[in-house]
């Protein structure tokens, strides 16, 4: 009787929140292929953009940053990501610990850490230097704020978590060995992480030296390869990776070359949603496949996060440099 007043059966709920795109059978057979020592994954999860690529349905920006972590993750190409933002403030344990639960094993973090201790400037919202920053490297704020937490709430989801220093004013330039005293400081006053490695990332080539190498080594911390364009191209930082092996590698791809080492700005309005290969960089994508192939091949983790900025479009930027990997 209810049946013949109100039309038969509810139709069906639909589903609510951020849904998976379902897995393609040649993104399948690419991670079935790929070691399990692999983590390949983008800077970030928000990006509206990847609609069709990574989640189905059209998000904001603000739901995919809360909510769409574990649509991200069910990527079959997809094991690790960046959380950048803790760059810009400190994150709380409970914040990492939220999204270490909704991630599936064998997932990796990599974090960046504040720039309360990687910049020496403390800037303006503009990001002009305003005056000298006193907690710049300082082993205690970066075990409270920073390294403290991220054991707390990752503990074995961390893959890497990266102090990248700030372009040094001339100043500091000026006196490097200074700078590099300090950094051997604050890596030797750093507890082992539960997984993962710490690693440093430089802006400045003047790093890029055999000091670097010799306190990386001694306080037990990995070079993080980046991908930017105000520093030498890949092969040329190769040395450094080569004089720390045995160890797993970290990357962190960050812009094309070809938008200068300020292109920031211009790669975003270039590359619009993030959802085409504009500028593909098939040369440093073979260099990285090479280096990935040779350190999982040794039985080494290998982290390695690539930014929009990098081709136009990092979720498609994972599945070439995936094939890249498997090819070789």
């Amino acid at each position: 009787m209810q049946d013949e007043l109100f039309g038969g059966e509810l139709p069906a709920k639909r589903p609510r929140g951020v849904l998976p795109m379902r897995p393609a059978p040649e993104d399948l057979a690419l991670a079935a292929a790929l070691s399990p020592h692999v983590h390949l994954g983008t800077s970030t999860w928000s990006y509206p953009g990847w609609q069709g690529l990574v989640w189905t349905g059209r998000h904001g920006e603000a739901t995919l940053s809360k909510t769409g972590l574990p649509a991200y993750a069910a990527h079959p190409l997809l094991r690790a990501v960046g959380i950048d933002r803790g760059f810009y403030r400190p994150l709380a344990a409970a914040e990492f610990q939220r999204h270490a639960e909704q991630v599936p094993a064998g997932f990796r973090f990599t974090v960046k850490a504040p720039s309360l201790v990687t910049d020496s400037l403390l800037r303006s919202e503009d990001g002009r230097g305003q005056q000298p920053n006193p907690l710049f490297l300082d082993p205690t704020t970066a075990l409270q704020d920073f390294i403290a937490p991220a054991y707390e709430g990752l503990g074995r989801t961390i893959g890497a978590l990266v102090f990248q220093l700030s372009p040094l004013p001339a100043q500091r330039l000026a006196r490097m060995n200074e700078q590099f005293d300090l950094l051997h400081a604050l890596l030797l006053g750093l507890p082992k992480p539960p997984a993962g490695v710490i690693a440093v990332e430089v802006r400045d080539a003047a790093w890029l030296t055999a000091d670097l190498v010799a306190l990386l080594r001694d306080a037990g911390a990995r070079y993080c390869l980046g991908l930017h364009p105000k520093l030498p191209p890949v092969s040329e930082q190769l040395p450094l990776l080569r004089a720390l092996w045995p160890g797993p590698l970290v990357v962190r791809w960050n812009l094309n070359r070809l938008h200068g080492p300020y292109g920031y700005e211009d790669a975003e309005k270039r590359y619009g949603e993030f959802n085409k290969m504009l500028d593909p960089d098939p040369d440093t994508r073979a260099e990285l496949a090479r280096v990935i192939r040779g350190t999982a091949g040794a039985g080494q983790d290998a982290f390695v996060t690539i930014s929009n900025k990098a081709e136009g479009s990092a979720p498609l930027s994972v599945r070439a440099l995936a094939q890249a990997v498997i090819d070789g």
